[in-house]
């Protein structure tokens, strides 16, 4: 059944998220692991990351009894900024899809073709059931990744999601956010639902899309086609080039017929089918694991140039949310030293992957020594920034403010834990998994006093140059 085509009106006949895993095989859980599917970039699948969650959804990981703070510690506040769930492609993807499907279709069905390119006979026969109208939205699973998500978190944080207490609950205005907002509250049950679903979530663009308004990212990056120079270098380069050819075999299709952005489509037609469906697609067969590797390459540039290291605008934008999350902080620090209850102990916001990729630029994590580029592939293989491990999908980063008794002083009382992908994160000033809230204030002097959004995104009188360049 999970296999099958997807019908309208599935998410209503799939079963819920815990007894859905029941359901599924061992062996079907397991499929693509370790192979292609740990190269499917920002179309990962959250279990890439925490494979322990393949045995058991609610698990918390084999690191959670050691990761606990001492006893004394009390936590105060959770901010975390989601990406949404697994999602269906975009209209333009599905349209590409449809073109590349076409191609084969119109080819001649004899038995000598069929046996001369196998690959070109099962993807003739695959039946094309994506349609244009599903343009990016939350797909079934997408809701399985959020709710699981809201269930593991109030079990690592138990005081914080006590029943009744204040869930400020935002979003991105794309419909795949809002749900993946209503699924995450959904996910903590009855004592959290305060009225209609996506009623309950406050859209908030100018944090979540910081990037739509930042007018100098639009018009010097998002707009501009000289930005992506090193994407389309790596386009025409030669290990793509290899890749387009064997691929072009594959399918008995000239290789002049195929082109950088036909392959990625059918690359992420397998992941699509992973995350979505739980099957392996034939659209996989075309690839081995090191065609992946350069696939997922490809990808990471463009997250590189577009999201990350790349452009100084691409992180500065995102200091407005940043500030946001201290200014919070700030608000949970102060309540405590007057001895008020918490006014917000749990903040929660869903955006995207471009939403987390800048911010996490923005405070120095996963940058490499040298940039990514065209001609650099071969020394990249170990790299530090791979999307696929830092925003897949129902990616988290969250920040835990605590009060500890046992402070010696002041400033010891307030202490801070940074988890991304439900993993701690090592500070940058300490190499250490907690920090006093005012050592990392003090780190993040500079962006939190000097980082100005209106600033930032005004249009310059020249023309952007690369922050390493």
């Amino acid at each position: 059944a999970v296999a099958a085509m997807a019908p309208r009106g599935a998410a209503d006949m799939l079963p819920s998220a815990s007894l859905f895993f029941l359901l599924l095989p061992p062996l079907l859980l397991a499929v693509a692991r370790g192979g292609l599917s740990s190269h499917f970039g920002t179309k990962s699948r959250y279990e890439e990351v925490n494979p322990y969650l393949m045995r058991d959804p609610l698990s918390l990981g084999p690191s959670a009894s050691s990761s606990r703070l001492p006893a004394a510690c009390t936590p105060l506040q959770l901010r975390a900024v989601l990406r949404h769930g697994t999602r269906y492609p975009t209209a333009g993807q599905i349209r590409r899809l449809g073109e590349l499907h076409g191609r084969l279709l119109r080819r001649p069905t004899a038995s000598t073709t069929a046996a001369a390119c196998p690959a070109a006979a099962d993807l003739a026969a695959w039946q094309m059931w994506y349609e244009e109208s599903l343009d990016g939205r939350l797909a079934p699973q997408g809701r399985r990744d959020m709710e699981l998500l809201a269930r593991r978190l109030a079990a690592r944080f138990p005081a914080l999601f006590a029943a009744r207490r204040r869930l400020q609950l935002a979003s991105s205005s794309k419909h795949r956010c809002l749900q993946s907002g209503a699924a995450f509250r959904s996910g903590l049950g009855p004592s959290f639902s305060l009225g209609s679903e996506e009623a309950e979530v406050e859209v908030n663009d100018s944090l979540m899309r910081f990037f739509d308004r930042c007018a100098k990212f639009v018009a010097l990056v998002e707009e501009n086609d000289a930005a992506m120079c090193q994407v389309d270098a790596f386009k025409e380069g030669p290990e793509m080039k290899k890749v387009l050819e064997k691929v072009a075999s594959a399918l008995c299709l000239p290789v002049e017929e195929l082109n950088a952005d036909l392959v990625q489509v059918a690359f992420l037609t397998c992941s699509y089918e992973l995350a979505i469906k739980n099957v392996t697609s034939p659209w996989c067969s075309l690839f081995s694991e090191e065609d992946a590797k350069v696939l997922e390459y490809l990808n990471d540039l463009k997250q590189y140039w577009k999201r990350g290291y790349g452009y100084d605008i691409n992180s500065r934008s995102s200091c407005i949310l940043f500030q946001d999350i201290f200014q919070h902080l700030d608000k949970a620090v102060e309540e405590s030293k007057s001895s008020k209850p918490i006014s917000s102990p749990l903040i929660v916001q869903v955006g995207h992957a471009e939403t987390l990729q800048p911010l996490l630029a923005l405070m120095g994590f996963f940058k490499d020594e040298e940039p990514l580029k065209a001609n650099n592939f071969v020394r990249q293989r170990h790299r530090k920034f791979r999307s696929g491990r830092i925003v897949p999908y129902a990616a988290n980063l969250v920040f835990v403010l605590y009060h500890c008794d046992h402070g010696k002083t002041s400033e010891e009382e307030y202490q801070v834990q940074m988890l991304l992908n439900e993993k701690l994160m090592a500070f940058h000033h300490s190499n250490e998994t907690i920090s006093t809230y005012s050592d990392l204030k003090n780190y993040y002097k500079d962006i939190l006093e000097n980082c100005h959004f209106k600033e930032e995104c005004e249009l310059p009188k020249i023309n952007i140059t690369a922050a390493d360049e």
